[in-house]
């Protein structure tokens, strides 16, 4: 057998082209006290088998030496358009596999691909992205599509270009449903629009979760949307009104929900971490997604790019316009899981759930996905204590593997 050692862990591996089993030895369950004691997580055929002591004498296709470090559900990102300088609107199986591959690296195992509908473009990068859902793209699996829009406000469309903004409309839903073949997993919308709410129930209707977004929403409004079946809200505070005393606005609706989850920020530069950590004590754990929103330049050495043929420059998980319009993110899914630890002093068993067991009830998939137990999937990921990612599994397949040198580190 050969051994493969990296950062203080060793990896076995049999030369054999069945890889149905593999035995993650050494690590640390997130949900357990913070004694140090380690256990083993055995997966078979794509499912964890087995959690705790494993017979002796058994032989398996793969062992990973966890060497201690703790492991968690495979971490899911509901709103990322882009990573390792692609987007999903390069509209290529490349481009896809790119993004899939730069997601692992920070323990993402599942991510839905966050794009716009041109009402009068091209239009061929949800048709790409909807083939690909599910395939083997060598790293997180594309779980299905999110679209930001069309049907948003053209006042808080942010950096979404006006072409990719309109009003409601059956006839355009169709297209977009034909266009996704099934595949579309949320869709962002504004309450206030004319035929909104109509849009509202058909998604709901559909399985597809209907986020609150981009929006200018009143509070009534807000309200009538949550009535009509939005459950979710895109980047809560961004691209929206803020809170007045004499007009509440969407945020207060949010808040005096009792059910709908939102997506947060946390990079502490779209959200001052005060707020952040305001919104965690209104809202706690459970209410909370924690996303990246990440573009091109997530994975990406700080520097200047080229986006929508504007130069930016991405520095410490930031990216910028020249003028100083910030554009998006470009920190790993860990990264932002960090500042939310670090903002909220949200425990790490409660703050892992954000990122794995929160977005997969979201998504209607938490009965094969985001909690370690007998008969889930095995998408893992091994964290270093800084957080900073060792190791990912999909499927019971080593994607992602940091050496001692390669490791990001959180930031």
């Amino acid at each position: 057998m050969q051994q493969l050692c990296r950062k203080g862990k060793t990896m076995t591996e049999r030369p054999t082209s069945d890889e149905s089993t593999l035995l993650i030895t050494n690590c640390r369950l997130f949900n357990e006290p913070a004694d140090k004691t380690t256990t083993s997580v055995l997966i078979e055929n794509g499912a964890i088998a087995q959690i705790g002591r494993i017979e002796p004498g058994r032989s398996f296709d793969n062992v990973l030496d966890a060497g201690g470090r703790i492991i968690t559900p495979g971490f899911i990102d509901v709103h990322i358009q882009g990573a390792g300088g692609a987007d999903v609107l390069d509209a290529t199986p490349d481009a896809l596999r790119t993004i899939s591959k730069t997601c692992a690296r920070f323990g993402v195992t599942g991510f839905l691909a966050t794009t716009v509908f041109r009402p009068k473009g091209d239009n061929r990068h949800l048709a790409v992205a909807a083939e690909h859902v599910g395939r083997d793209l060598g790293g997180a699996n594309l779980l299905g599509i999110h679209i930001e829009g069309p049907f948003i406000s053209d006042q808080k469309r942010g950096m979404i270009l006006p072409e990719c903004v309109c009003l409601p409309s059956t006839k355009i839903l169709d297209e977009i449903s034909n266009l996704t073949k099934g595949r579309l997993k949320m869709m962002t919308v504004a309450p206030e629009l004319p035929n909104s709410l109509s849009i509202i129930r058909t998604l709901v209707e559909s399985g597809v979760v209907a986020s609150l977004g981009h929006t200018n929403a009143t509070y009534e409004q807000t309200l009538a949307g949550i009535r009509a079946g939005i459950t979710h809200v895109t980047h809560l505070f961004n691209a929206m009104p803020s809170i007045h005393h004499r007009n509440p606005g969407p945020l207060t609706a949010v808040f005096n929900s009792t059910d709908v989850t939102v997506q947060l920020i946390t990079d502490g530069v779209h959200i001052h971490p005060a707020v952040v950590k305001l919104t965690f004590d209104l809202l706690g754990y459970e209410r909370i997604v924690p996303i990246t929103d990440g573009m091109q330049a997530l994975g990406l050495p700080d520097g200047r790019y080229i986006y929508n043929g504007i130069e930016y420059e991405s520095k410490g998980g930031a990216a910028r316009y020249k003028d100083g319009t910030l554009i998006g993110t470009a920190l790993g899914l860990n990264h932002i899981l960090a500042r939310f630890i670090k903002f909220t002093n949200c425990p790490l068993n409660a703050a892992v759930k954000t990122v794995t067991e929160n977005p997969a009830r979201l998504l209607g998939i938490d009965s094969t996905k985001g909690t370690l137990a007998v008969g889930k999937d095995a998408d893992l990921t091994v964290l270093n204590d800084d957080l900073s990612c060792q190791a990912t599994i999909v499927a019971g397949k080593i994607v992602f593997e940091a050496a001692c040198a390669d490791a990001d580190n959180v930031m």
